[in-house]
């Protein structure tokens, strides 16, 4: 049995591992993990305490996989509920679709009876306020919700070091089912409605027991634009091991402009894990087996982008 994670996800995986060590399943050691995250507040990424959206509203994404069966679920611009991971697995099990958003998630969540709670912190609040008042008056700011032109602001307030915060977790049971789960809070300063690719299956997060699974953290328009956690699979299936297959993916992004920062977490049928990173030098991501005591933190590959690309 094995877990990996993003670095913020060093939080839910001891309990996620206890939980396959308890003989659950790896769909519920990957929600148990990233629930634990979404309560973190000091993470301005992921659920409570994530940062807002241009008008200061916080909108979480997530996405579940079965590994298995390959059913999924996901969930977009959530407000109000603590943990979106939850809302998309009830969405994968309960409902013949596959993606709800907004005021439609919105009210799944309260008919499953799902934990409500307030997103926003004051720490957020005040971050948010700050970086809008570096870009317009307080007069603008008291008016931007009725701003008819409000996609003006979004990029004079974008900062690219706020748009990957992301969880990602992938596991594999006992009995050799493989499951993947993102969580975020999306892109700090987004507008409105904006989803990236944490709920998009195939572009953020993609499972498949005979081959592996994958997950991304970072600017999701790249990855939606690639499919790229079903690239990764797809390169599995291909005979590339699980390492070569990540590099590829991220190869693919090489010609995308403009790009971003994209990390890439995947683990193969065999339970052997890898992970890769285009802009992060010591960049890391978590690590644990049923025989280990507490995690291993794990250096990810760096594939720089090509000189002159985006």
């Amino acid at each position: 049995m094995i877990i990996i994670a993003s670095e913020n996800g060093r939080v839910g995986i001891v309990e996620a591992m206890h939980v396959l060590r308890c003989g659950g399943s790896a769909l519920d050691a990957v929600e148990t993990g990233i629930r634990l995250v979404e309560d973190n507040a000091e993470d301005e990424t992921v659920g409570v305490g994530g940062l807002p959206n241009l008008l200061g509203v916080v909108q979480l994404d997530a996405s579940i996989m079965d590994g298995r069966t390959r059913a999924c679920g996901a969930v977009g611009a959530v407000r109000d509920y603590a943990h979106p991971i939850t809302i998309a697995r009830r969405v994968m099990e309960e409902l013949p679709h596959v993606f709800l958003v907004g005021e439609g998630a919105e009210r799944f969540a309260a008919e499953i009876g799902a934990e409500r709670r307030q997103l926003l912190t004051e720490k957020a609040a005040e971050t948010w306020r700050k970086r809008m008042l570096e870009a317009m008056s307080v007069a603008e700011l008291e008016r931007l919700g009725e701003d008819p032109h409000l996609r003006r602001w979004v990029g004079v307030t974008m900062d690219p070091r706020l748009a990957g915060g992301t969880v990602n977790f992938i596991a594999q049971d006992a009995e050799g089912n493989i499951a993947c789960g993102v969580s975020t809070s999306g892109w700090a300063w987004k507008y409105p409605g904006r989803l990236g690719d944490s709920p998009v299956i195939g572009a953020g997060n993609y499972a498949d027991n005979r081959y592996g699974a994958a997950a991304c953290t970072g600017l999701g328009e790249m990855t939606i634009r690639a499919g790229t956690a079903r690239s990764v699979v797809l390169y599995m299936q291909m005979g590339m091991d699980v390492e070569e297959a990540c590099c590829q993916a991220m190869k693919d992004l090489q010609e995308l402009r403009p790009g971003g920062g994209i990390d890439i977490i995947a683990l193969d049928r065999h339970g052997r894990p890898a992970a890769v990173s285009n802009e992060k030098v010591g960049g890391t991501y978590v690590v644990m087996t049923d025989e280990m005591d507490t995690y291993e933190e794990r250096p990810r590959t760096l594939v720089p982008p090509l000189v002159g690309k985006g």
